[in-house]
């Protein structure tokens, strides 16, 4: 991740990031589906039907990730914004439709500037616009990419007097342990010397919590895992029949960790650009890992990338909690 840079550079990296996305999508997906065990990047979900699914999830009874992360910062909104402290630079990674940004964004200090940086533009464009109007002061430069790859952040007109990350929602689950090593790593040089790291991190808890959250009664979930395959249809001219692919999420306790599949439930072929896939019936997808952490074992993972602890918020049931981490001078 580049720091902050030349704006017209940075818009040009935007518009290369839009240009291409497709070939981008293309080829990982043609890499995944040639693996043993298949898989698809979850990073994916995201297309404009997809966030809207999301958003139904979040609202759902078994769906503990969201309310709670929620019921954390309205009850301890202002103990953070102390501890970040005034006129900062917030960077938010993959805020989606800002709702937990605004709770954030009211309780700070005099926030300087706000860049939100997601994958789903029109998201972000609409999150973008929303907020403008609520937070008329504050300079908001929203970024059009992913996130996991290299970007430029935009030169803000205004001096921030510290830069932190904000990563709600506790992406950094779907990270292979080592992987969420090395992404801490870069969010350490994203934020440089002095800066700081707010992140929410899903805890381990009893499995059957867990297992429900990923299988609503009302098949939400199962929806928004079957739109990857429908948007492969879409984008890709791909020909998936969905009415052959079951979603299914087990919470893995050796790893810690939710693994939710497409399975197939026939011996089938599906097209997809120029190559053909064979999936016989009973064979997985894997769409998404969600690794469930340690209060301790989490603040040494960010140790380790670089970060230093300085404090934790949770619910009284301890399921989830959203940690604040800061950079040495």
């Amino acid at each position: 991740m580049a720091i902050h840079g030349d704006p017209v550079g940075a818009r040009s990296v935007v518009k290369q990031n839009i240009e291409t996305a497709k070939p981008v999508f293309r080829d990982e997906v043609l890499a995944g589906l040639s693996k043993s065990p298949r898989q698809l990047p979850y990073k994916f979900f995201y297309d404009e039907h997809g966030a809207q699914l999301f958003r139904q999830i979040c609202e759902l009874p078994e769906y503990y990730v969201t309310r709670t992360e929620i019921e954390i910062l309205r009850l301890h909104g202002a103990e953070m914004a102390a501890a970040l402290g005034p006129q900062i630079e917030l960077i938010g990674l993959g805020t989606g439709a800002g709702t937990k940004t605004k709770i954030l964004l009211e309780e700070l200090e005099c926030p300087a500037v706000y860049v939100p940086i997601d994958i789903s533009k029109e998201q972000l464009e609409k999150s973008s616009e929303r907020f403008r109007k609520m937070f008329p002061n504050l300079q908001i430069l929203p970024v059009a990419a992913d996130y996991l790859e290299p970007f430029e952040l935009p030169l803000p007109r205004q001096l921030s007097s510290r830069s932190v990350v904000y990563f709600p929602g506790s992406t950094i689950g779907n990270f292979e342990p080592d992987d969420a090593s090395e992404f801490l790593s870069r969010l350490v040089e994203l934020v440089g010397e002095g800066g700081g790291l707010l992140i929410g991190v899903d805890l381990q808890k009893d499995r059957h919590v867990i297992e429900t959250a990923y299988n609503d009664s009302a098949g939400v979930t199962a929806k928004f895992n079957k739109n990857l395959l429908a948007r492969i249809n879409r984008e890709l001219g791909a020909d998936f029949d969905l009415a052959h692919w079951q979603h299914y999420a087990i919470y893995n306790p050796a790893e810690g960790r939710i693994e939710i599949y497409l399975i197939s439930e026939a011996d089938q072929t599906v097209r997809i650009c120029d190559e053909s896939f064979e999936f016989r019936a009973g064979e997985k997808i894997l769409t998404e890992y969600s690794y469930k952490h340690t209060i301790g074992g989490f603040t040494m993972l960010a140790r380790q990338a670089g970060f230093e602890f300085q404090q934790v918020w949770t619910d009284d049931q301890r399921w989830f909690g959203v940690f604040y981490f800061t950079v040495a001078n």
